[in-house]
Protein backbone atom coordinates (compact mmCIF):
# COMPACT_ATOMS: atom_id res chain seq x y z
CA UNK A 1 0.00 0.00 0.00
CA UNK A 2 2.70 2.26 0.83
CA UNK A 3 4.39 1.82 -2.24
CA UNK A 4 0.88 3.07 -4.54
CA UNK A 5 0.97 5.95 -2.32
CA UNK A 6 4.32 6.87 -3.08
CA UNK A 7 4.15 6.38 -6.99
CA UNK A 8 0.71 8.73 -6.11
CA UNK A 9 2.83 11.38 -4.65
CA UNK A 10 6.06 11.01 -7.08
CA UNK A 11 3.09 11.43 -10.32
CA UNK A 12 1.77 14.82 -8.81
CA UNK A 13 5.23 16.11 -8.60
CA UNK A 14 6.28 15.47 -11.91
CA UNK A 15 3.22 16.40 -13.16
CA UNK A 16 3.81 19.82 -11.14
CA UNK A 17 6.82 20.13 -12.54
CA UNK A 18 5.44 19.75 -16.05
CA UNK A 19 3.42 23.29 -15.49
CA UNK A 20 4.49 26.73 -17.69
CA UNK A 21 4.26 28.34 -14.35
CA UNK A 22 5.82 27.26 -11.39
CA UNK A 23 4.85 28.09 -7.81
CA UNK A 24 6.23 28.08 -4.39
CA UNK A 25 5.72 28.49 -1.34
CA UNK A 26 7.83 31.46 0.83
CA UNK A 27 7.34 33.18 3.96
CA UNK A 28 6.07 36.65 2.85
CA UNK A 29 4.25 39.26 5.38
CA UNK A 30 4.35 36.51 8.06
CA UNK A 31 2.30 34.43 6.11
CA UNK A 32 2.92 31.62 3.79
CA UNK A 33 1.56 32.78 0.33
CA UNK A 34 1.96 30.88 -3.38
CA UNK A 35 4.18 33.32 -5.14
CA UNK A 36 5.30 33.08 -8.76
CA UNK A 37 8.52 31.01 -9.17
CA UNK A 38 11.60 33.12 -9.65
CA UNK A 39 12.53 34.62 -13.14
CA UNK A 40 14.66 32.74 -14.93
CA UNK A 41 17.02 32.51 -17.96
CA UNK A 42 14.55 30.83 -20.06
CA UNK A 43 11.54 33.68 -18.93
CA UNK A 44 14.40 36.18 -20.55
CA UNK A 45 14.01 35.06 -23.96
CA UNK A 46 10.88 36.12 -24.86
CA UNK A 47 9.88 38.56 -22.27
CA UNK A 48 8.22 41.68 -23.08
CA UNK A 49 8.79 44.40 -20.19
CA UNK A 50 5.81 46.90 -19.39
CA UNK A 51 6.88 50.95 -17.95
CA UNK A 52 3.80 51.33 -15.70
CA UNK A 53 3.03 54.60 -14.75
CA UNK A 54 0.66 54.48 -11.84
CA UNK A 55 0.02 57.97 -11.52
CA UNK A 56 -1.29 58.59 -15.10
CA UNK A 57 -2.54 55.48 -16.23
CA UNK A 58 -6.14 56.07 -14.68
CA UNK A 59 -7.88 58.93 -14.01
CA UNK A 60 -7.71 57.65 -10.61
CA UNK A 61 -4.25 56.84 -10.19
CA UNK A 62 -4.02 54.34 -7.84
CA UNK A 63 -2.62 51.01 -8.17
CA UNK A 64 -6.22 49.18 -7.50
CA UNK A 65 -6.94 50.97 -10.90
CA UNK A 66 -3.69 49.24 -12.57
CA UNK A 67 -4.57 45.99 -10.83
CA UNK A 68 -7.72 44.94 -12.51
CA UNK A 69 -5.69 45.44 -16.39
CA UNK A 70 -2.73 43.34 -15.23
CA UNK A 71 -5.02 39.88 -16.45
CA UNK A 72 -5.23 41.96 -20.16
CA UNK A 73 -1.08 43.00 -20.34
CA UNK A 74 -0.94 38.56 -21.01
CA UNK A 75 -2.70 39.65 -24.41
CA UNK A 76 1.11 41.59 -25.21
CA UNK A 77 3.24 38.99 -24.39
CA UNK A 78 4.19 41.42 -21.53
CA UNK A 79 6.36 38.74 -18.83
CA UNK A 80 7.82 41.46 -16.62
CA UNK A 81 6.14 44.73 -14.92
CA UNK A 82 8.49 47.61 -13.93
CA UNK A 83 6.40 49.92 -11.72
CA UNK A 84 7.72 53.18 -11.71
CA UNK A 85 8.68 54.61 -8.22
CA UNK A 86 6.15 53.61 -5.62
CA UNK A 87 7.84 55.34 -2.50
CA UNK A 88 6.37 58.59 -0.75
CA UNK A 89 7.67 62.00 -2.31
CA UNK A 90 9.66 64.79 -0.59
CA UNK A 91 7.23 67.77 0.25
CA UNK A 92 11.05 70.53 0.16
CA UNK A 93 11.88 71.50 -2.72
CA UNK A 94 9.01 69.25 -4.29
CA UNK A 95 9.20 70.02 -8.51
CA UNK A 96 6.67 71.62 -10.42
CA UNK A 97 5.87 72.52 -14.19
CA UNK A 98 8.23 75.04 -15.53
CA UNK A 99 11.00 74.01 -14.04
CA UNK A 100 9.84 75.82 -10.87
CA UNK A 101 9.33 74.39 -6.91
CA UNK A 102 5.43 73.99 -5.92
CA UNK A 103 6.34 76.49 -3.05
CA UNK A 104 7.19 79.18 -5.97
CA UNK A 105 3.60 79.26 -6.44
CA UNK A 106 0.15 80.21 -5.51
CA UNK A 107 -0.44 78.70 -2.37
CA UNK A 108 -3.98 77.44 -4.13
CA UNK A 109 -2.20 75.80 -6.60
CA UNK A 110 0.73 74.37 -4.68
CA UNK A 111 -1.40 71.15 -3.99
CA UNK A 112 -1.88 70.41 -7.98
CA UNK A 113 2.13 69.36 -8.12
CA UNK A 114 2.82 66.33 -7.24
CA UNK A 115 6.76 66.44 -7.49
CA UNK A 116 8.92 63.47 -9.18
CA UNK A 117 8.54 59.74 -8.36
CA UNK A 118 12.66 60.19 -8.44
CA UNK A 119 12.84 62.44 -5.11
CA UNK A 120 12.36 59.55 -2.28
CA UNK A 121 11.74 60.68 0.90
CA UNK A 122 11.59 56.62 2.32
CA UNK A 123 12.85 53.46 0.39
CA UNK A 124 10.43 51.30 2.77
CA UNK A 125 7.16 53.28 2.46
CA UNK A 126 4.06 53.36 -0.34
CA UNK A 127 3.12 56.63 -1.84
CA UNK A 128 0.04 57.16 -0.44
CA UNK A 129 -0.89 59.15 -3.62
CA UNK A 130 -1.18 55.53 -5.34
CA UNK A 131 -2.79 53.66 -2.56
CA UNK A 132 -1.89 51.74 0.52
CA UNK A 133 0.76 48.68 1.21
CA UNK A 134 -2.52 46.33 0.91
CA UNK A 135 -3.22 47.51 -2.48
CA UNK A 136 0.45 47.53 -3.32
CA UNK A 137 0.64 42.98 -2.10
CA UNK A 138 -2.65 42.86 -4.51
CA UNK A 139 -0.89 44.10 -7.37
CA UNK A 140 2.28 42.02 -6.74
CA UNK A 141 -0.23 39.16 -6.19
CA UNK A 142 -2.32 39.73 -9.06
CA UNK A 143 0.73 40.04 -11.46
CA UNK A 144 2.21 36.90 -9.99
CA UNK A 145 -1.20 34.92 -10.49
CA UNK A 146 -0.74 36.11 -14.25
CA UNK A 147 2.52 34.46 -14.58
CA UNK A 148 3.65 38.47 -14.40
CA UNK A 149 6.66 39.47 -12.65
CA UNK A 150 7.06 42.53 -11.07
CA UNK A 151 10.25 45.04 -10.74
CA UNK A 152 11.07 48.27 -8.74
CA UNK A 153 12.18 51.56 -9.97
CA UNK A 154 14.70 52.19 -7.56
CA UNK A 155 16.59 55.21 -7.18
CA UNK A 156 20.09 54.89 -5.54
CA UNK A 157 21.63 57.74 -6.76
CA UNK A 158 19.97 60.31 -4.47
CA UNK A 159 16.85 61.15 -2.27
CA UNK A 160 14.61 63.67 -2.03
CA UNK A 161 15.21 66.31 0.98
CA UNK A 162 12.58 65.30 3.22
CA UNK A 163 14.69 61.67 3.74
CA UNK A 164 15.38 60.94 7.41
CA UNK A 165 19.23 60.44 6.41
CA UNK A 166 20.05 64.23 6.11
CA UNK A 167 18.60 64.98 9.51
CA UNK A 168 20.48 61.55 11.05
CA UNK A 169 23.12 61.26 8.69
CA UNK A 170 24.39 64.00 6.89
CA UNK A 171 27.45 62.20 6.02
CA UNK A 172 26.09 60.22 3.71
CA UNK A 173 25.66 63.11 1.30
CA UNK A 174 28.08 64.93 -1.29
CA UNK A 175 28.70 68.57 0.31
CA UNK A 176 30.34 71.33 -0.90
CA UNK A 177 33.75 73.71 0.13
CA UNK A 178 31.01 75.22 2.33
CA UNK A 179 29.66 72.12 4.18
CA UNK A 180 26.17 72.05 2.22
CA UNK A 181 24.53 68.77 1.14
CA UNK A 182 24.31 69.46 -2.58
CA UNK A 183 22.23 67.83 -5.52
CA UNK A 184 23.87 65.65 -8.00
CA UNK A 185 26.40 68.17 -9.92
CA UNK A 186 25.77 68.72 -13.71
CA UNK A 187 22.13 68.20 -13.46
CA UNK A 188 18.92 69.99 -12.84
CA UNK A 189 18.04 68.03 -10.60
CA UNK A 190 17.49 70.25 -7.90
CA UNK A 191 14.58 68.29 -5.78
CA UNK A 192 17.18 66.01 -4.87
CA UNK A 193 20.61 65.44 -2.49
CA UNK A 194 23.75 63.75 -4.03
CA UNK A 195 24.12 60.30 -1.83
CA UNK A 196 28.08 59.93 -1.08
CA UNK A 197 29.44 56.24 -1.91
CA UNK A 198 32.08 56.89 -0.47
CA UNK A 199 30.42 56.37 3.36
CA UNK A 200 29.91 52.32 3.88
CA UNK A 201 27.27 52.75 6.18
CA UNK A 202 24.77 54.58 3.82
CA UNK A 203 25.66 51.71 1.34
CA UNK A 204 24.93 48.81 3.63
CA UNK A 205 21.47 50.96 4.49
CA UNK A 206 20.79 51.46 1.21
CA UNK A 207 21.21 47.24 0.71
CA UNK A 208 19.27 46.66 3.48
CA UNK A 209 15.69 48.69 2.14
CA UNK A 210 16.56 46.86 -1.12
CA UNK A 211 16.77 43.28 0.43
CA UNK A 212 13.44 44.55 2.21
CA UNK A 213 11.38 44.59 -1.13
CA UNK A 214 12.59 41.31 -1.96
CA UNK A 215 11.94 39.39 1.27
CA UNK A 216 8.84 41.04 2.87
CA UNK A 217 6.85 42.13 -0.39
CA UNK A 218 8.07 39.38 -2.98
CA UNK A 219 9.16 41.63 -5.74
CA UNK A 220 11.28 40.19 -8.57
CA UNK A 221 13.70 42.90 -9.38
CA UNK A 222 14.97 46.39 -9.75
CA UNK A 223 14.83 48.86 -12.70
CA UNK A 224 18.29 51.03 -11.12
CA UNK A 225 18.01 54.48 -12.17
CA UNK A 226 21.30 56.13 -13.31
CA UNK A 227 22.89 52.96 -12.71
CA UNK A 228 26.10 54.37 -14.54
CA UNK A 229 26.17 57.48 -11.86
CA UNK A 230 26.68 54.67 -9.02
CA UNK A 231 30.53 53.43 -8.29
CA UNK A 232 30.55 50.36 -10.47
CA UNK A 233 31.79 48.41 -6.79
CA UNK A 234 28.79 48.90 -5.03
CA UNK A 235 26.52 46.85 -7.55
CA UNK A 236 29.32 44.59 -7.23
CA UNK A 237 28.70 44.89 -3.68
CA UNK A 238 25.08 44.70 -3.73
CA UNK A 239 23.31 42.54 -6.34
CA UNK A 240 25.10 39.03 -4.78
CA UNK A 241 23.60 39.94 -1.91
CA UNK A 242 20.05 40.63 -3.12
CA UNK A 243 20.56 37.85 -5.63
CA UNK A 244 21.79 35.46 -2.49
CA UNK A 245 17.82 35.95 -1.84
CA UNK A 246 16.34 34.34 -4.49
CA UNK A 247 16.66 34.44 -8.54
CA UNK A 248 15.73 38.04 -9.72
CA UNK A 249 15.58 40.58 -12.99
CA UNK A 250 18.14 43.55 -12.89
CA UNK A 251 18.21 46.13 -15.12
CA UNK A 252 19.83 48.96 -15.65
CA UNK A 253 18.95 52.49 -16.65
CA UNK A 254 22.52 52.44 -18.65
CA UNK A 255 24.68 51.62 -21.51
CA UNK A 256 27.72 50.68 -20.16
CA UNK A 257 28.81 46.93 -20.63
CA UNK A 258 30.42 46.30 -17.77
CA UNK A 259 27.60 46.29 -15.92
CA UNK A 260 26.59 43.51 -17.74
CA UNK A 261 29.45 42.01 -16.44
CA UNK A 262 29.35 39.53 -13.56
CA UNK A 263 26.00 38.71 -13.18
CA UNK A 264 25.14 42.19 -11.73
CA UNK A 265 22.67 43.46 -14.11
CA UNK A 266 20.56 41.09 -16.57
CA UNK A 267 19.59 44.04 -18.88
CA UNK A 268 21.03 47.86 -19.82
CA UNK A 269 19.27 50.15 -21.85
CA UNK A 270 19.45 50.44 -25.54
CA UNK A 271 19.91 54.18 -25.63
CA UNK A 272 21.79 54.03 -28.87
CA UNK A 273 19.61 51.90 -30.77
CA UNK A 274 16.53 53.90 -29.56
CA UNK A 275 18.36 57.29 -30.94
CA UNK A 276 18.79 55.43 -34.15
CA UNK A 277 15.12 54.44 -34.67
CA UNK A 278 13.96 58.56 -34.04
CA UNK A 279 16.76 59.76 -36.88
CA UNK A 280 15.73 56.46 -39.35
CA UNK A 281 12.45 58.13 -39.20
CA UNK A 282 13.45 61.37 -39.25
CA UNK A 283 15.60 60.60 -42.69
CA UNK A 284 18.60 62.19 -40.29
CA UNK A 285 20.41 58.54 -40.54
CA UNK A 286 20.05 55.83 -42.81
CA UNK A 287 21.09 51.83 -42.99
CA UNK A 288 24.86 51.98 -42.91
CA UNK A 289 24.41 54.09 -39.28
CA UNK A 290 22.05 50.89 -38.89
CA UNK A 291 24.49 48.66 -39.59
CA UNK A 292 27.30 50.57 -37.71
CA UNK A 293 24.92 50.10 -35.14
CA UNK A 294 24.89 46.65 -34.69
CA UNK A 295 28.38 46.00 -35.55
CA UNK A 296 29.26 48.35 -32.18
CA UNK A 297 26.58 45.87 -30.29
CA UNK A 298 28.35 43.17 -31.30
CA UNK A 299 31.81 44.90 -30.40
CA UNK A 300 31.25 46.10 -27.23
CA UNK A 301 28.75 43.81 -25.61
CA UNK A 302 29.17 39.96 -24.83
CA UNK A 303 26.89 37.21 -26.62
CA UNK A 304 25.07 36.77 -23.62
CA UNK A 305 23.90 40.35 -22.89
CA UNK A 306 20.70 41.92 -23.26
CA UNK A 307 19.54 45.41 -24.41
CA UNK A 308 16.21 46.61 -23.84
CA UNK A 309 14.74 48.15 -27.15
CA UNK A 310 12.29 50.45 -26.95
CA UNK A 311 10.27 53.45 -29.26
CA UNK A 312 9.12 55.31 -26.52
CA UNK A 313 9.77 55.65 -22.24
CA UNK A 314 8.70 58.00 -19.45
CA UNK A 315 11.57 60.33 -20.36
CA UNK A 316 11.10 60.11 -24.35
CA UNK A 317 7.46 60.36 -23.67
CA UNK A 318 7.18 63.72 -21.71
CA UNK A 319 10.41 65.47 -22.63
CA UNK A 320 11.25 64.70 -26.29
CA UNK A 321 7.56 63.59 -27.60
CA UNK A 322 5.13 61.41 -28.40
CA UNK A 323 5.93 58.16 -30.51
CA UNK A 324 3.84 60.60 -32.97
CA UNK A 325 5.66 63.67 -33.24
CA UNK A 326 9.29 61.71 -33.48
CA UNK A 327 8.83 58.90 -35.73
CA UNK A 328 5.44 60.13 -37.77
CA UNK A 329 4.79 57.40 -40.64
CA UNK A 330 7.53 55.49 -39.47
CA UNK A 331 6.32 54.69 -36.20
CA UNK A 332 4.53 51.74 -36.61
CA UNK A 333 7.52 49.76 -38.55
CA UNK A 334 10.22 51.21 -35.89
CA UNK A 335 7.76 49.02 -33.49
CA UNK A 336 8.31 46.62 -35.22
CA UNK A 337 11.91 46.37 -35.71
CA UNK A 338 12.07 46.88 -31.64
CA UNK A 339 10.54 43.71 -31.42
CA UNK A 340 12.41 42.12 -34.17
CA UNK A 341 16.06 42.59 -33.01
CA UNK A 342 17.72 40.73 -30.14
CA UNK A 343 17.11 42.13 -26.80
CA UNK A 344 13.85 42.55 -25.09
CA UNK A 345 10.90 45.30 -26.39
CA UNK A 346 9.68 47.80 -23.67
CA UNK A 347 5.78 48.54 -23.83
CA UNK A 348 5.57 52.11 -22.22
CA UNK A 349 1.92 52.89 -20.38
CA UNK A 350 -0.50 54.39 -22.80
CA UNK A 351 1.37 53.16 -25.49
CA UNK A 352 -1.03 50.36 -25.96
CA UNK A 353 -3.74 52.57 -26.57
CA UNK A 354 -1.98 55.31 -28.92
CA UNK A 355 -0.84 57.75 -26.60
CA UNK A 356 -0.50 60.69 -28.39
CA UNK A 357 0.23 63.52 -26.05
CA UNK A 358 2.76 64.45 -23.80
CA UNK A 359 2.00 63.53 -20.15
CA UNK A 360 2.71 65.79 -17.76
CA UNK A 361 5.76 64.32 -15.42
CA UNK A 362 5.32 66.57 -12.15
CA UNK A 363 1.08 67.14 -12.67
CA UNK A 364 -1.62 64.87 -12.32
CA UNK A 365 -2.61 63.51 -16.03
CA UNK A 366 -4.04 60.24 -18.05
CA UNK A 367 -4.94 58.88 -21.14
CA UNK A 368 -8.31 57.27 -22.72
CA UNK A 369 -8.28 53.30 -23.01
CA UNK A 370 -9.55 52.34 -25.91
CA UNK A 371 -8.33 49.29 -28.21
CA UNK A 372 -7.01 50.79 -30.97
CA UNK A 373 -4.45 50.28 -33.57
CA UNK A 374 -1.43 49.91 -31.69
CA UNK A 375 -3.49 47.30 -29.08
CA UNK A 376 -3.90 44.89 -32.18
CA UNK A 377 -0.04 45.37 -33.56
CA UNK A 378 1.18 44.87 -30.17
CA UNK A 379 -0.74 41.94 -29.40
CA UNK A 380 0.53 40.63 -32.74
CA UNK A 381 4.32 41.44 -31.79
CA UNK A 382 3.54 39.96 -28.68
CA UNK A 383 2.69 36.71 -29.65
CA UNK A 384 5.21 36.09 -31.86
CA UNK A 385 7.70 37.12 -29.66
CA UNK A 386 6.57 34.72 -27.35
CA UNK A 387 6.22 31.55 -29.10
CA UNK A 388 8.44 31.57 -32.25
CA UNK A 389 12.15 30.94 -30.76
CA UNK A 390 14.11 33.30 -33.75
CA UNK A 391 13.10 36.05 -31.81
CA UNK A 392 14.60 34.79 -28.64
CA UNK A 393 16.37 37.95 -27.26
CA UNK A 394 18.02 36.82 -23.79
CA UNK A 395 21.03 35.15 -22.88
CA UNK A 396 20.48 32.90 -25.27
CA UNK A 397 19.12 34.45 -27.81
CA UNK A 398 18.57 33.71 -31.82
CA UNK A 399 20.96 34.16 -34.56
CA UNK A 400 20.69 37.32 -36.55
CA UNK A 401 22.04 37.36 -40.09
CA UNK A 402 22.19 40.93 -42.39
CA UNK A 403 20.98 39.72 -45.80
CA UNK A 404 21.94 41.85 -49.17
CA UNK A 405 19.53 44.68 -49.80
CA UNK A 406 19.91 47.83 -51.03
CA UNK A 407 18.46 51.36 -51.66
CA UNK A 408 16.98 51.59 -48.34
CA UNK A 409 15.46 48.56 -47.82
CA UNK A 410 16.36 46.50 -44.81
CA UNK A 411 16.43 42.83 -44.45
CA UNK A 412 18.06 40.49 -42.17
CA UNK A 413 17.32 36.97 -40.77
CA UNK A 414 16.91 35.05 -36.86
CA UNK A 415 16.82 32.02 -36.48
CA UNK A 416 17.06 29.35 -33.56
CA UNK A 417 15.69 25.93 -32.95
CA UNK A 418 14.64 25.16 -36.70
CA UNK A 419 12.58 28.30 -36.63
CA UNK A 420 13.41 31.27 -38.78
CA UNK A 421 11.75 34.77 -39.86
CA UNK A 422 13.01 37.21 -42.09
CA UNK A 423 12.26 41.25 -41.53
CA UNK A 424 12.33 43.08 -44.58
CA UNK A 425 11.47 46.75 -44.28
CA UNK A 426 11.40 50.07 -46.38
CA UNK A 427 13.38 52.66 -44.57
CA UNK A 428 12.06 55.51 -46.51
CA UNK A 429 8.85 57.39 -47.84
CA UNK A 430 9.30 56.92 -51.31
CA UNK A 431 7.89 53.33 -52.50
CA UNK A 432 10.78 50.68 -52.64
CA UNK A 433 10.82 46.89 -53.84
CA UNK A 434 13.76 44.11 -52.91
CA UNK A 435 14.20 40.60 -53.90
CA UNK A 436 13.63 38.09 -50.89
CA UNK A 437 15.18 34.66 -50.69
CA UNK A 438 13.18 32.18 -52.49
CA UNK A 439 10.84 30.06 -50.55
CA UNK A 440 7.70 29.03 -48.69
CA UNK A 441 6.82 31.93 -46.16
CA UNK A 442 3.86 33.47 -44.14
CA UNK A 443 3.43 37.00 -43.73
CA UNK A 444 2.78 36.99 -40.05
CA UNK A 445 1.14 40.93 -39.96
CA UNK A 446 -1.37 39.52 -42.38
CA UNK A 447 -1.56 35.84 -42.00
CA UNK A 448 -0.73 35.87 -46.29
CA UNK A 449 1.09 32.77 -47.63
CA UNK A 450 3.63 33.56 -49.82
CA UNK A 451 5.80 31.81 -52.46
CA UNK A 452 9.09 33.56 -53.71
CA UNK A 453 10.60 32.46 -56.51
CA UNK A 454 13.56 35.18 -57.34
CA UNK A 455 11.17 38.09 -58.03
CA UNK A 456 10.75 41.83 -56.64
CA UNK A 457 8.36 42.16 -54.03
CA UNK A 458 6.94 46.17 -53.73
CA UNK A 459 7.16 48.02 -50.48
CA UNK A 460 5.09 51.36 -49.97
CA UNK A 461 6.74 53.94 -47.78
CA UNK A 462 7.94 52.71 -44.36
CA UNK A 463 6.22 49.39 -45.15
CA UNK A 464 7.44 46.56 -43.31
CA UNK A 465 7.11 42.40 -43.54
CA UNK A 466 8.00 39.61 -40.94
CA UNK A 467 8.11 36.74 -42.96
CA UNK A 468 8.21 33.31 -40.88
CA UNK A 469 9.43 30.25 -42.89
Amino acid sequence: MKNYISLFILLIVVSACKTEQKEVAVETNTETTPVLAPISKTDMENAVIYEANIRQYSPEGTFDAFTKDIPQLKELGVKIIWLMPVFPISETKRKATGGKFASEFPEAEQAKYLGSYYAVTDFTKINPEFGTIEDFRELVKVAHDNGIYVILDWVPNHTGWDHKWLTTNPEYYTHNDKGEVIHPEGTDWTDVADLNYDNQDMRKEMIEDMVYWITEEGVDGYRCDVAGSVPLDFWQQAVPVLRAKKDLFMLAEAWEPELLDGDIFDMAYGWDGHHLLNALAKGEKNLEDYDAYIQKINNDYDADDILMNFVTNHDENSWNGTINERMGEASELMTALSFTLKGMPLIYSGQEYDLDHRLKFFEKDSFPKEKGKTWKLLQKLGTLKRTNAALNGGKNAASYKRLNSENNMLMFERSKENQTIVFVGNFSDTDNEIIIPEGAYVDYMSNAKLQLNGEAVAFGPWEYKILVK
